[in-house]
């Protein structure tokens, strides 16, 4: 098995992305066995088909490979690295712009959900992220991917362009990956409106909680969340029509380990004078750790950098027999 996934190194890591991804990913390096192999990048080049103010981005990418590391990626077993440390994902992006179509990347809607009414505006990197999506992957022969319900579309898009470039040049050369939705993913919503999902591009930062929120904040932003005046029922199902209760009774037993039903039967009756303050205490308890460790990471820029290059010297290696056999592949 060879798993390969990227995060997009544009602010602070929130809630809802550890809870949503990055823990799946710490089960599944700890899940692998002998000759498997987890890649985790940072989709720096990703992030540049938008603009990203210089300084803050090179200060970025260094900290979300911080905090990766502090919520338990552990760069000795996973392969860790910057996107553009491996220069053969923007050669195999080439080769296969050859492959993909253009009405291939016109049903793409994150493309048209992005672009909105801009779409002539929109960057030729954006139009084509998909294409270097499908290298990311198909370069290291990747088995599975973890992806979620927005990112499906992608992943099939790059079996698309992996069976076509296998039947255009008579080769196998790409494995077509399957996609993997952790069972345990948690959709993490907004403190203050629950039928939106929690992001670090909504202007108000109490309606998310980032990773690196110490316990005060974490406690305030949970005491302010946004709920209604009725107690929690005891049955999961009536909070269909709650929003906002049932995406704090889902974070509660994301971070517990639980279903909602097992949490439902311990505040079952209860408000949310109750239920918050419990929240807030499991919610330091989990995290506080982490921003400690994320802290004391982001001091010690040298070790990260180290850290990154090795992981990319890793991922280099396995790349480059797939990358030699694409260019052959096309008779260059």
């Amino acid at each position: 098995m060879r798993i390969v996934s990227g995060i997009q190194p544009t602010g602070n890591l929130h809630l809802g992305n550890y809870l949503g991804a990055i823990r799946n990913w710490v089960a599944m390096q700890e899940a692998m066995g002998p000759g498997d192999d987890c890649l985790f990048f940072l989709a720096d080049l990703h992030a540049i088909s938008e603009h990203q103010e210089p300084i803050a981005f090179a200060r970025g990418i260094r900290e979300m490979a911080a905090a990766l590391i502090a919520c338990g990626i552990d760069p000795e077993r996973a392969i860790l690295f910057r996107q553009r440390d491996v220069a053969a994902h923007v050669q195999l992006q080439w080769l296969l712009n050859g492959t993909a179509r253009v009405g291939w990347l016109d049903r793409m809607t994150q493309f048209k959900s992005k672009s909105g009414k801009n779409r002539e505006g929109s960057s030729v990197a954006l139009y084509t992220y998909p294409v270097l999506q499908a290298a990311d992957v198909l370069l290291y022969q990747a088995t599975h991917v973890p992806v979620g319900e927005d990112q499906k579309q992608h992943l099939e898009l790059a079996r698309d362009i992996a069976a076509k470039f296998n039947t255009d040049t008579g080769t196998d050369l790409f494995t077509l990956p399957e996609p993997i939705i952790p069972p345990g993913a948690a959709r993490v919503m907004s403190l203050r409106d629950g039928s939106a999902k929690m992001s670090k591009s909504d202007p108000s930062d109490m309606s998310r909680i980032n990773l690196i929120d110490d316990a005060d904040t974490i406690a305030q932003k949970l005491r302010k969340a946004r709920t209604d005046p009725e107690p929690l029922p005891d049955d999961p199902a009536l909070l269909d029509a709650r929003p906002e209760a049932k995406n704090l009774v889902s974070i509660y037993a994301a971070l517990a380990g639980e279903t909602n039903a097992q949490v439902l039967q311990r505040f079952a009756g209860q408000g949310f004078g109750a239920f918050k303050p419990a929240l807030a205490d499991l919610a330091v308890a989990r995290l506080a750790p982490i921003a400690a460790r994320l802290t004391e990471l982001v001091r010690d820029t040298a070790e990260l950098d180290r850290l990154l290059a090795r992981g990319a010297e890793r991922a280099r290696a396995i790349a480059a027999p797939t990358l030699a056999k694409a260019y052959q592949a096309l008779g260059l």
